[in-house]
């Protein structure tokens, strides 16, 4: 979904609903929706703990060490968040869920302060 389709009425529908993150946080969760299938041999349905990892993946990948502070400055903030903003979306048709998703899935899946930054891969640049 591009960032002008995202726009036009959409965004103004999440506003009603959900006023805490900024739009590029809800293209960024459907970006790493999307990284997270273009890995996988066959579409299917993708896990909250899964998207979760999506997304921490992603944004080191695109934002290597301002990672946590890029997503902390749209609002997310810990994996819950993550899973607010995909329940937004589904309350809006805009994802489907399983009978079985719940937000809880989201939670404590990771720490945003261990995974951007304890963990940060430093080992790979030292011999």
């Amino acid at each position: 979904m591009t960032e002008l389709a995202f726009r036009e009425g959409i965004m103004d529908q999440i506003r009603l609903r959900e006023q805490r993150f900024d739009e590029r946080a809800y293209l960024f969760v459907l970006s790493a929706l999307e990284h997270s299938q273009s890995r996988l041999t066959e579409r299917r349905h993708i896990t909250g703990p899964e998207l979760a990892h999506a997304c921490r993946e992603l944004a080191l990948q695109r934002f290597g060490v301002m990672a946590r502070l890029v997503l902390e400055n749209w609002g997310m903030c810990s994996t819950m968040d993550i899973g607010d903003i995909v329940f937004t979306l589904v309350d809006l048709g805009l994802l489907i869920s399983q009978p079985q998703d719940s937000r809880d899935d989201f939670f404590g899946v990771f720490d945003f302060a261990d995974a951007f930054e304890r963990e940060y891969p430093w080992s790979t640049a030292h011999v």
